[in-house]
């Protein structure tokens, strides 16, 4: 197809402001589906996104649209919205040439719109404001408007006025999306040149490879060549998404699409990758996309020992259609085998172990989270930390350093001062607030990152009754009074249970931790002692007591000297049972730092 009739644009929001539903009226005004095939979130494919309610995959379709008997295509690609998919919506832009920002015509401008914004912003994208949910009964349209143009400096003088779930003004859009958006930039006649965006695997067909070709055309029997794992293969299938996989001849400059080469192997394909074709391939690969940096961490064990095999071919085909986690094999003393896994937050981590809990059918146990640390060691070393088990002696290190986030929240102005103090309760930089209008205000903290990933955006959403948000991203490291806290069960370090935390709150999570614990594992024949520990001493203490059965109730009356010869029989018992007997934790108690972390 010529690429000056395609068009090719990404969907961005903050959570809830209506893409997935805009991106399904999209589909049904253009006669992509059905009436009859027409179900709201139909981009959102996978089960847990149906369940949550949100976008976690980026999502490609290709809709074709007459406009003055011209046909176009236009192929969309849907976004996520919470600030753990901000890679997901970084990769899609980098397949486009504009972008639909969507704003809430309620709620107006929120944090995670202001970041999508600034990243098409920095793409060089033609960003086209719509305004959507125009249906509701209380809106504030001109005020919305008003902060879009000084918040995000856009010109929303020609923003579009819609409502996504009534289907009202959507023809605007593909106006808009024609006029607007620039067509794609690519020459035919030049050797292929086309991007690996996304890729899953299919367990008859071997990898789907998701493309957006740059320069030059594939078509189905080439030969290809991905240029970073020097694979050479043939294409079996190339097709388009419209939104289910379908097949077609070919696909030229500008256009989306997936090609089936039988590759099995999953470590052949990575995202960012450039496709070739092998008897006229590319002078150089394309730039492809920033490695993505994981910030939190915990490990994921199999309930039963012999599932590691098991566990590891999912997470490697789990990270083919999701390249920004990343896991390692470790072991631990008290659960065996497993992987230490990385994640870009905390929710992030959440949905990867409920998919592999849904779609693979796992049983796992995960350990707490925790965040990346540095550590210059006294021989001017500098280790970066993602497990608790890698920290050196406390006499060699010479620095202990944290991640910082810059914080951006935008809060009703009646919550500022509840903002702040929650941000200094967590070792927090304030750095500045502006007012977007009588109603709002956006709140700037620099704070630890591990003060944010387990539960600021619960509190904030509490603080706020529901309409604070916020958005961070990770600036650098710095130096901090942390220490390691180990957990002791019956004297032993439970190295899945230790845990960073800074100096001046380790008493009071220490105290509240062995506490969790206590309450998670059951009671034993014999008294178990639970102990929090920086080093060799003891800062908090618990204590299980032990079963007690009344081996004096056949005594009746008669020579106090024969229950006294059957208790102390029993204290040798319990004394000999505590020597050799294990404890028995359940999965449970390894979140407990989480819990503890919340209930404090």
């Amino acid at each position: 197809m010529d690429p000056k009739f395609i068009r090719n644009f990404s969907i961005i929001a903050h959570i809830d402001h209506g893409k997935s539903t805009l991106a399904d009226q999209l589909l049904l005004k253009s006669g992509t589906i059905t009436e009859r095939q027409f179900r709201s979130q139909i981009l959102d494919d996978l089960e847990i996104e149906r369940d949550r309610g949100i976008t976690i995959k980026a999502r490609s379709v290709t809709i074709n649209y007459v406009k003055d008997k011209q046909k176009y295509e236009l192929n969309l690609i849907d976004t996520p919205g919470h600030v753990d998919f901000h890679y997901e919506v970084n990769r899609s832009l980098a397949a486009c040439e504009g972008a639909l920002l969507v704003v809430d015509a309620f709620q107006g401008v929120q944090a995670q719109t202001v970041a999508n914004a600034y990243a098409a912003i920095n793409v060089n994208l033609e960003i086209i404001p719509v305004v959507n949910k125009i249906d509701l009964a209380v809106t504030r349209i001109e005020e919305v408007l008003e902060e879009v143009e000084n918040v995000l400096g856009l010109d929303a003088s020609d923003a579009l006025r819609v409502s996504a779930k009534a289907g009202m003004n959507i023809e605007s859009v593909f106006d808009a999306i024609i006029k607007r958006i620039p067509p794609p930039s690519g020459d035919p006649s030049k050797p292929l040149q086309a991007l690996v965006f996304d890729a899953k695997y299919d367990n008859y067909r071997g990898v789907v490879t998701y493309l957006r070709v740059v320069d030059g055309c594939v078509r189905k029997g080439d030969n290809v060549r991905f240029m970073r794992e020097k694979v050479n293969s043939e294409v079996i299938e190339i097709g388009q998404f419209r939104p289910h996989l379908a097949p077609c001849e070919e696909l030229g400059p500008g256009q989306v699409g997936y090609i089936l080469t039988g590759i099995k192997e999953l470590s052949r394909i990575t995202v960012g990758d450039t496709v070739t074709l092998a008897g006229n391939p590319a002078q150089k690969a394309l730039p492809g996309y920033q490695k993505p940096k994981q910030m939190v961490f915990c490990g994921m064990y199999p309930v039963d020992a012999t599932d590691f095999e098991s566990l590891r071919d999912n997470l490697l085909r789990l990270s083919l259609n999701d390249s920004s986690f990343s896991f390692i094999p470790e072991t631990s003393d008290a659960l065996g085998f497993g992987f230490r896994c990385g994640f870009l937050g905390m929710l992030h981590m959440e949905i990867v172990q409920q998919r592999l809990e849904r779609e693979q059918d796992m049983d796992l146990i995960q350990t707490a989270p925790n965040v990346t640390y540095e550590i210059l060691t006294k021989q001017g070393e500098v280790q970066v930390i993602d497990n608790p088990q890698d920290v050196p002696d406390a006499g060699d290190i010479a620095e202990f350093r944290e991640p910082i986030a810059r914080v951006n929240f935008i809060v009703p102005s009646e919550n500022v001062g509840t903002i702040m103090q929650l941000c200094q309760d967590r070792r927090g930089i304030y750095k500045n607030t502006e007012y977007l209008g009588p109603q709002r205000a956006q709140v700037v903290y620099e704070l630890p990152l591990s003060e944010i990933v387990y539960d600021m955006y619960d509190k904030l959403k509490s603080v706020t009754r529901g309409y604070g948000t916020m958005d961070y991203e990770v600036i650098g490291f710095a130096a901090a009074d942390l220490v390691k806290m180990d957990i002791l069960v019956k004297g032993e370090r439970i190295d899945a249970l230790s845990t960073i935390v800074h100096r001046t709150t380790a008493d009071r999570r220490g105290r509240a931790l062995v506490k969790r614990l206590k309450s998670e594992i059951n009671k034993h024949q014999f008294e178990i002692a639970l102990q929090a520990a920086i080093g060799a001493k003891v800062i908090a203490r618990e204590t299980i007591s032990a079963f007690r059965k009344n081996v004096t109730a056949k005594c009746y009356g008669g020579d106090i000297t024969r229950k006294r010869k059957l208790l102390e029989k029993q204290k040798e018992g319990k004394k000999r049972m505590k020597q050799f007997g294990a404890v028995e934790i359940p999965q449970k108690a390894f979140l407990s730092v989480l819990e503890a972390n919340r209930d404090e």
